[in-house]
């Protein structure tokens, strides 16, 4: 066993578990372990979720004008959270205890979304704003640079981040979505991904926000106490601004490349790929190794879904971790 596996495995036990573990245990694990003490408080609290037992602090980074509503715990080196859609912060609320042991994490709500900012029109999402939003929580934190976490559109922002801000990302790591150069290839080559992105195509279409719901929107969301924070959360959106990434962003014929994705990844790069997404197909997966100039490490997890960080979230937790602390 190598150091630091027991603690791994210790740290994801639920409160009950955490509970059983000291009855046969001595006490002296309460400090030797402190996510432990988390669950048993959780436990006592009667919280389900870990995630309510760590201290979570909100606030608002200012982006040219543009508030990004953000979660933030822990303590260390700076860890940037960034969702797709439909989602928001909460999407992380796994993820964010687990790497809070070791790092300062930052959840944001991307502009649009929940709590932060909503400006109208379609120019305001276009990569170089929604890149332009990390870069200003990085700054809010008086820090040079970050690991860059996104999944879906987090994902696409985290790419573009890395490829526009070097210096300024330490590591990447990417949930669910191909490199935009992978993508593109497949659109226009992959008959399978150019029918299964219909539903981008549509989202491009005038009016296609009047046709969505917070309800609907949320229906992706198992849990039934979480997906009513969801549809708060998106009552609290704007569904034209969620769908301005799509018109600003999405690749269109004939599929060309632009001179900011022909710039290589300079650090060391995750990427996670749940392999049941019928959107985003792991055939945009291939070469990525000849655009990362450091290590590149892929995990395909084949019984998760778009949402690998929801399906497997214990998985996805600890695969993060212990790829940050070796890297």
């Amino acid at each position: 066993m190598v150091a630091g596996t027991k603690a791994i495995q210790l740290e994801s036990l639920s409160p009950a578990e955490a509970s059983s573990v000291l009855h046969k245990k001595d006490p002296l694990m309460l400090f030797r372990y402190p996510s432990i003490l988390v669950a048993l408080l959780a436990l006592i609290l009667g919280i389900n979720n870990l995630a309510s037992a760590v201290d979570l602090r909100h606030g608002y980074a200012d982006s040219s004008g543009v508030k990004i509503h953000y979660v933030e715990a822990g303590q260390g080196p700076l860890v940037i959270l960034i969702h797709g859609f439909p989602d928001f912060w909460y999407t992380w609320r796994d993820q964010i205890p687990d790497l809070a042991e070791h790092f300062h994490v930052v959840a944001i709500d991307q502009r649009g979304y929940n709590k932060s900012d909503q400006p109208k029109g379609v120019e305001h999402y276009a990569t170089d704003k929604l890149v332009g939003d990390v870069k200003a929580v990085i700054d809010h934190f008086k820090q040079p640079r970050a690991t860059i976490v996104g999944h879906d559109w987090g994902g696409f922002v985290a790419w573009s981040f890395a490829m526009t801000h070097p210096k300024a990302t330490a590591r990447l790591i990417v949930l669910n979505l191909p490199h935009p150069r992978g993508l593109i290839r497949e659109l226009a080559n992959n008959p399978e991904q150019h029918k299964n992105s219909q539903y981008a195509r549509n989202f491009q279409q005038p009016g296609a926000a009047a046709r969505l719901t917070a309800e609907g929107l949320a229906g992706w969301v198992r849990e039934p106490a979480a997906r009513k924070k969801y549809v708060e959360a998106f009552q609290r959106s704007s569904f034209d601004s969620m769908l301005n990434y799509y018109k600003a962003n999405y690749p269109r014929q004939p599929y060309q490349l632009t001179e900011t994705l022909k710039r290589p990844i300079k650090c060391p790069v995750l990427v996670l790929h749940g392999l049941q997404d019928r959107y985003l197909l792991s055939g945009a997966l291939n070469d990525t190794w000849k655009w990362v100039e450091k290590e590149f490490t892929l995990v395909t997890i084949p019984e998760a879904n778009h949402f690998v960080h929801r399906d497997v979230p214990k998985q996805v937790s600890q695969r993060m971790v212990q790829w940050l602390k070796s890297h």
